[in-house]
C-alpha cells in the first residue's frame, strides 16, 4: 500500500466510507424503492419497477465493499455489509407483508422473468459492477450511475424472493434469491477487476489481497447453477426454433403444396398446430369443408406418408373437419359505370335481363299488378284505380249499414 499516494488513498477511504454509511438517507430510499419495487412486481408492471432501481442506493455500500476487498480493509468492508443487510432485510420483510396483504394467487411475468438466473445475468452484473466503480473514480462519469443501477437491479430480486416467500414458493424464492447473490458478487468482482485495469498500484493490491482471492472463488461457485440454467436455456431455445421450422415446413406444404386435402376450392385449411408431447407429435389441422366427407381418412393418410418422408420424425396427422353452408341472395351483375369498369373483371359478360336467370322468368317478365283484393270494409279509392300497387295514398273506409239488434242473428253456444 505504500506505492499509493497517502493523500490520494486518504481521499478515497473517506469518499467510500461515506458511500457505507447507515444514515437516514439510505433507510428512507430503501424503503422507499422496496415499496415501489414490490407494488410494480404486483401490478406486473416493467415501469414502475423501473423507477424503482433508479431509486435504491444499493450500489453505494457494494461499491465501497469493492474498494475494502481490494485494500483488505476490514472494518470499511464489515460496515458496507451491515448497512447493505439492513436494506435487504427490511425490504424483505415489506414486500412479504405486502404480499400477505394483497393475496394474489399468482404473480405476473415480472415475478417470474427472476426466477431463473443464468450466465447472462452474471455477465450483465460485472460489467455494470465495473461501471459503477468507474462513476466513483471519475466524476464526469457520475451521470452513467442511474443507468447501471437500471441494468443490474438488486431491489427487485429481493422484493420477489419477498413475495414468493409470502405464498410459500420455496423454489422459485431460492431463484430469486440466487439472482440477488449474482448481481452481489458480479458487482463486487467487476469493481476489483475496473479498479486492477484502471491503476498498476490496484492491480499489485489485488494480487495480494485475500479477500480478492475468496471473492473471485464465490463467484467461480456460481458458475455451476448459473451454467447449468444458461446450458438449459440454450438446449430449450434450440428446440423451440426447430419446432418452429418443423411448423412452418408442415403449414407451408398443408397449405400450398398441389398433394393436399383435394379441391382447394371446397377444402380451406385454417390453423395447423403440432402437439410436441406426444410421440408421435400429432399435427392437428382445422379446415372449412363444404362437403362433411371430406378429406377422406384415405387423402389424410397419404398427406401423412408425404409429410413423413419429408421430415426426419415421424407424424400423425389429425384432421378436424367444419362444414360450412354457404347462405346469401343472389344480384342482378352491375351495369357499365366508370367505377365498375375499374373495379370489375372486364372479361366478365354483361348481363342480359332478358334470358332467365336459375330457370327463373326475368323481372321484365313480371306481369303488372293492377289491382289488389282487399277485405271486409277496405277498397281502392276511386283516384288509385290506375295506380301502382306500391302507392303509399290513404284508403277509404265503407261504412256498413247498420243492422238492428233484433234482427242479428243469435250465436247457439257448442254443447
Amino acid at each position: 500500500m505504500a506505492s499509493i499516494e497517502p493523500s490520494k488513498l486518504d481521499r478515497m477511504k473517506r469518499s467510500f466510507r461515506s458511500d457505507a454509511e447507515l444514515d437516514e438517507v439510505f433507510i428512507v430510499l430503501s424503503i422507499g424503492a422496496g415499496l415501489i419495487a414490490t407494488l410494480g412486481l404486483l401490478a406486473n408492471s416493467p415501469a414502475v419497477v423501473i423507477g424503482a432501481m433508479v431509486v435504491a442506493p444499493w450500489i453505494m455500500p457494494l461499491r465501497a465493499a469493492a474498494f475494502a476487498v481490494l485494500f483488505g480493509d476490514i472494518p470499511l468492508l464489515a460496515r458496507s455489509l451491515r448497512t447493505l443487510l439492513v436494506g435487504v432485510c427490511t425490504t424483505t420483510v415489506l414486500s412479504i407483508l405486502l404480499g400477505k396483504l394483497a393475496g394474489l394467487p399468482q404473480f405476473g411475468s415480472e415475478v417470474a422473468a427472476r426466477t431463473s438466473p443464468n450466465l447472462l445475468d452474471l455477465g450483465i452484473a460485472l460489467v455494470a459492477g465495473g461501471l459503477a466503480t468507474y462513476a466513483k473514480l471519475r466524476s464526469d462519469a457520475v451521470s452513467s450511475l442511474a443507468g447501471t443501477a437500471i441494468a443490474v437491479a438488486l431491489v427487485p430480486p429481493v422484493c420477489v424472493m419477498g413475495l414468493l416467500l409470502s405464498n410459500a414458493y420455496w423454489e422459485d424464492a431460492l431463484g430469486a434469491g440466487l439472482l440477488f447473490a449474482t448481481n452481489l458478487l458480479g458487482i463486487l468482482t467487476g469493481g476489483l477487476v475496473l479498479m486492477a485495469c484502471m491503476d498498476s498500484d490496484f492491480r499489485q493490491e489485488l494480487k495480494r489481497s485475500h479477500l480478492g482471492a475468496a471473492n473471485f472463488a464465490l463467484t467461480g461457485l456460481l458458475l455451476i447453477p448459473l451454467g447449468t440454467s444458461f446450458f438449459n436455456l440454450l438446449g430449450q431455445a434450440r428446440n423451440e426454433n426447430t419446432r418452429d421450422s418443423v411448423e412452418k415446413t408442415i403449414e407451408q406444404f398443408l397449405t400450398r403444396e398441389t398433394l393436399t386435402f383435394g379441391d382447394k376450392k371446397k377444402i380451406d385449411v385454417e390453423r395447423v398446430d403440432i402437439d410436441w408431447r406426444q410421440n408421435p407429435p400429432v399435427v392437428r389441422v382445422i379446415v372449412r369443408v363444404l362437403d362433411p366427407e371430406l378429406p377422406t381418412f384415405k387423402q389424410v393418410s397419404a398427406v401423412q406418408e408425404e409429410i413423413n418422408k419429408r421430415q426426419g420424425l415421424r407424424f400423425r396427422l389429425v384432421v378436424e373437419r367444419t362444414a360450412i353452408d354457404i347462405v346469401g341472395p343472389k344480384e342482378k351483375p352491375n351495369v357499365q359505370s366508370p367505377i365498375s369498369l375499374q373495379l370489375i373483371d372486364s372479361t366478365i359478360e354483361p348481363a342480359d335481363d332478358t334470358k332467365p336467370v336459375d330457370n327463373t322468368r326475368p323481372f321484365k317478365e313480371v306481369p303488372q299488378i293492377e289491382d289488389v283484393p282487399f277485405l271486409d270494409n277496405m277498397q281502392i279509392p276511386e283516384k288509385r284505380k290506375k295506380n301502382h300497387l306500391d302507392s303509399t295514398a290513404e284508403l277509404e273506409e265503407i261504412k256498413a249499414p247498420e243492422v238492428p239488434l233484433d234482427n242479428q242473428t243469435t250465436v247457439k253456444p257448442l254443447n
